[in-house]
């Protein structure tokens, strides 16, 4: 037998794998110093490269007076020379309203695009305090004074931006407009308090004016309890915070259990947010409120600067700050550089398609046509010299009945003089001859509140919140704790112009109620040119009032059980034509909810933190007779104001 290799069988494999090792691994590798690294793979700075990109994305740290800097991105198109500046700031995450594309049209919103095709550098910023921003976040931040003791406001930061901008964006033409919605519209007015003289032309879309009186947290009093989302949303922190956790799907039956708002913020951690606690702590309109009314603040220091104040005629949100801040305007004199526009829209849908509302169908998409058609043409009139064929109107408002635009020299808002009383009647008729006499009752019960919408209601309104404006209310037109008044079948057509008064007259056996009321399009019954609207009961003016604040609404007071008390009221703006073979409707109601807190009906110091032994049924007597003649004042007109 021939003799086997020294390593024995157990040894083969380690025998095999065994090397000497090399005296320098480096040399015997070839190994070069630039083989070697030594710090980070991520390199300080990553500059990506963006060929075949028709514009410039630039994100830059804009230092503001007091040293904060603010989180600004900049598109500027390719070759750009001589262009203007469109400025929006936001809390809203300005780097998430653009992202990187090849083209800057798809790179922008929805809202920007017609912007891109006539040639404007897009310029988006994050408030103070928010996403990429430096600085403290302060909820629709005060201007300086007695509410905000710095030396730094939204007036002042949009002043240094627009300052920073015309000095280091070259391709530039030194002139700037300012565009924004909800939020963003607030920021456009707080501009106006102080412009810089490069801002040359505005648009505040919705903006946030009057948080109490109608805009986002109050209308009337009543508590939009709805946007408790929005305040962990904006200041949980400073990115996005989240929705607040349901128990359930159905929002009616969430708040309905948690009881009032203010247990629904307990619960769930409020305390925690400074803006709840001070918010909270002001149910009335006290100085609180009163110091921060944009609508008062811009009449004290009129701006010259061309102003579009846009906002739907079913915006859900912001109903009442463009139309009252232009009323304003124009009572001390300022009409001349303000205009007001009212489209057929829910809010903020002026930067959106808006082919319809809910089932209400328009020719053609309203808001895009009305962006190229109007507003563009409004700032390049004063952004490049591009003067239109006609000039503005004063004022736009659209008439949904008609399904046209209406265009007028002057708007009255809230004419004492031409207003048209439709009475309520006996047998629930309306009408404009005066009652001979009668009242009607219903009972308010607390723990059975009328819905705003149809339960189950989703967080935040779901896919309705847009169009619950625009909801049928036969859907609680049958509830016992709703009245309704209607005119026979109208023979002739009734235009109104203007913004309806509510006159109620009511006696409750309780201390305190609110007071919804609506103004109706009741369809005919049978209706050829769409007939999912047949018989259909259109709102086309609807709030709500919380009677404590009946004769001050800084000093809330206990309404004496069993008299008749007076509650007279405005309610939103309209330009509508109530149609031949339709009814006029009036509801009365004493919750909306969950949009509103519930009133417990029961006199307390604060509603948000009102006990359950507080929430009370209450008997609620509609006097139409010689108690006090209730009614609907409507701005009736024998023929259209509007220009031909």
């Amino acid at each position: 037998m021939r003799k086997t290799s020294s390593c024995s069988t157990a040894l083969v494999l380690a025998c095999a794998l065994w090397v000497p090792a090399p005296a320098s691994v480096a040399q015997s590798a070839g190994v070069t110093p630039d083989m070697v690294q030594t710090g980070s793979d991520v390199p300080a700075k990553w500059e990506e490269p963006h060929p075949g990109y028709d514009y410039e994305k630039r994100e830059v740290m804009i230092p503001m007076r007091d040293g904060v800097k603010l989180h600004t991105v900049i598109l500027v198109p390719k070759g750009a020379k001589g262009m203007p500046i469109l400025l929006e700031r936001t809390p809203y995450n300005a780097g998430g309203l653009t992202s990187d594309k090849p083209h800057m049209r798809d790179a922008v919103w929805s809202a920007q695009r017609e912007w891109v095709d006539v040639a404007y550098i897009i310029v988006e910023q994050d408030i103070r305090g928010k996403y990429g921003s430096e600085g403290e976040y302060v909820m629709t931040r005060p201007p300086m004074g007695p509410l905000n003791p710095t030396k730094t406001d939204d007036t002042t930061d949009a002043w240094d931006t627009i300052e920073w901008l015309v000095k280091n964006v070259s391709e530039s033409n030194g002139r700037v407009g300012m565009i924004g919605s909800s939020y963003d519209g607030w920021t456009v007015a707080m501009a106006l308090l102080g412009p810089h003289p490069a801002l040359k032309v505005a648009a505040p879309e919705s903006p946030m004016i009057d948080g109490w009186m109608g805009d986002d947290w109050f209308h009337y009093g009543a508590f939009r309890q709805v946007n408790l989302d929005y305040f962990t949303g904006q200041s949980s922190k400073r990115g996005e915070g989240s929705e607040v956790p349901r128990p359930g799907d159905d929002d009616y039956a969430n708040f309905l259990n948690a009881g009032t708002a203010g247990d629904w913020a307990e619960l769930n951690g409020f305390k925690q947010l400074p803006w709840w606690n001070r918010m909270s702590a002001h149910p009335a309109y006290d100085a609180f409120w009163q110091l921060q009314a944009l609508d008062k603040l811009v009449v004290e220091k009129p701006a010259s600067v061309p102003t579009m104040w846009l906002q739907g005629l079913w915006d859900q949100e912001d109903m009442y700050g463009a139309v009252h801040t232009w009323e304003e305007l124009k009572a001390a004199g300022h009409a001349a550089n303000n205009h007001l526009v009212m489209g057929p829209w829910y809010h903020s849908q002026i930067n959106r398609s808006a082919e319809n509302l809910g089932p209400l169908k328009w020719k053609g998409d309203t808001a895009a046509d009305f962006r190229r058609e109007v507003l563009i043409p409004f700032f390049n009139t004063y952004l490049k010299d591009r003067m239109p064929a006609e000039p503005l109107a004063p004022v736009m408002i659209y008439n949904p009945a008609e399904n046209h635009w209406d265009e007028f020299a002057d708007w009255p808002g809230v004419d004492e003089k031409h207003l048209t009383p439709f009475y309520l009647r006996a047998k629930f008729g309306l009408g404009t001859a005066k009652p001979e006499g009668g009242e009607d009752s219903y009972v308010s019960d607390p723990t059975k509140p009328v819905p705003f919408l149809a339960p189950p209601v989703e967080a935040n309104g779901g896919r309705r919140w847009m169009s619950w404006l625009v909801q049928d209310q036969r859907a609680v037109g049958t509830r016992t704790d709703v009245l309704s008044y209607e005119t026979p079948v109208l023979e002739q057509a009734v235009r109104v112009e203007g913004a309806p008064v509510a006159d109620l007259f009511i006696k409750t056996t309780g201390t305190d109620a609110d007071f919804v009321v609506k103004v109706i399009d009741v369809y005919p019954p049978t209706f050829a040119e769409q007939p999912e609207l047949a018989g259909y009961e259109l709102s086309i003016s609807l709030d709500i009032f919380r009677g404590r604040y009946r004769k001050s609404f800084a000093e809330p007071a206990a309404i004496p059980a069993g008299a008749v008390e007076e509650y007279r009221f405005r309610l939103p703006t309209v330009n509508y034509t109530f149609k031949p073979g339709h009814r006029i409707m009036v509801q009365i109601q004493s919750s909306l909810f969950p949009l509103y807190d519930r009133n417990p009906q029961t006199f307390v110091p604060n509603i948000f933190f009102a006990k359950p032994e507080d929430f009370r049924e209450a008997t609620m007597t509609v006097e139409h007779g010689p108690k006090g003649a209730s009614a609907v004042l409507l701005p009736v007109v024998p023929a259209s104001t509007a220009k031909k």
